[in-house]
């Protein structure tokens, strides 16, 4: 799923706010008209997509219902197993999802768009945002959870509740649903790390990965327990002047680069981490790449720093 914002800076998504309201506002006028036809018909819970129709089909349904994106091929076992149980699935959950199958040979523009890696691969399209779900086969229990996360982050986020389609089960609020075991074990080390109980949070968290690898909310929630866990109880000027004196020192360049992500100074935490990389070899060098690649995981990799320290750090080594 999406992670949760857990921004150390406070910053508010100022975009994903509006695209929050606009699904809402969206999803009110779908689920009046779903009142006033009767539903939409069964065919429309998967539909084949190209290039072409990827705006209506996928961006612009993805205000109404949660798109579950399948890339995949029928020349490939594990690929046509998959789509044959995410069919199954939106057929049992009635227009609470929909299934947009993308043939990967065929629309090679959104592959690259997604960065899909392997097939099968499934992503999720929320008024307008995509997002990871899985990759590979997968038991069809998994799935199922899967998308129960997927259907109540749609609606505790933006308001969409899908369309039901006639004849099919009605849509269950998120607040009447069972929280699923992963969802509990999430909350629990949010909690714990909204409470400042840093160990209790890298354990809980890390109890979500050890079911769950791919989680990228757990990932994140990971990364900045761990971060904070670091600077807890450090002293920054006494730790500046170490780094000030001891410009070769990698592992007091690399505290005070905890210490510049955690007063949100970003770049210059990328900018010491990247050029202790370059004048450092061996353990050292391989101890500063690894502490920005957390640090990176911390950010998020589509924040365009990343993408710029991720350069410089390529320029570095190569």
């Amino acid at each position: 799923m999406q992670p949760r914002n857990m921004s150390m800076s406070g910053v508010v998504d100022l975009a994903a706010v509006k695209a929050a309201g606009e699904a809402k506002a969206k999803a009110e006028q779908a689920r009046a008209e779903a009142a006033r036809t009767g539903g939409v018909p069964a065919p429309a819970l998967v539909t084949e997509v190209t290039e072409a129709t990827f705006e209506t089909d996928v961006l612009q349904r993805s205000t109404e219902v949660p798109v579950v994106v399948h890339f995949w091929t029928d020349r490939a076992d594990a690929s046509v197993q998959l789509e044959e149980t995410l069919e199954r699935l939106a057929a049992e959950y009635a227009g609470r999802v929909v299934v947009a199958k993308i043939d990967v040979y065929a629309n090679q523009l959104l592959v690259q768009q997604f960065g899909v890696q392997g097939i099968p691969a499934v992503f999720a399209v929320l008024a307008g945002q995509a997002m990871p779900l899985f990759q590979g086969a997968a038991p069809e229990d998994q799935i199922t959870e899967v998308l129960d996360q997927l259907i109540a982050v749609a609606e505790q986020r933006f308001g969409i509740v899908g369309v039901p389609v006639e004849g099919g089960a009605p849509a269950v609020p998120a607040e009447e649903r069972p929280p699923s075991p992963q969802e509990l074990a999430l909350s629990a080390a949010h909690d714990a790390l909204d409470q400042g109980d840093l160990g209790g949070a890298i354990q809980a968290y890390r109890n979500v990965l050890s079911g769950d690898p791919a989680n990228t909310e757990a990932k994140l929630g990971l990364a900045q327990a761990e971060l904070l866990q670091r600077v807890e109880g450090a002293d920054p000027q006494t730790a500046r002047k170490a780094a000030a004196d001891r410009p070769d020192d990698v592992p007091a360049q690399i505290v005070v680069a905890d210490l510049d992500l955690v007063g949100g100074h970003v770049e210059d935490a990328f900018a010491r981490l990247v050029d202790a990389v370059r004048r450092s070899t061996g353990a050292d060098r391989d101890a500063a790449r690894m502490r920005l690649l957390e640090l990176f995981e911390v950010i998020g990799p589509d924040d365009p720093r990343v993408t710029a320290a991720r350069s410089a750090l390529a320029r570095v080594l190569f």
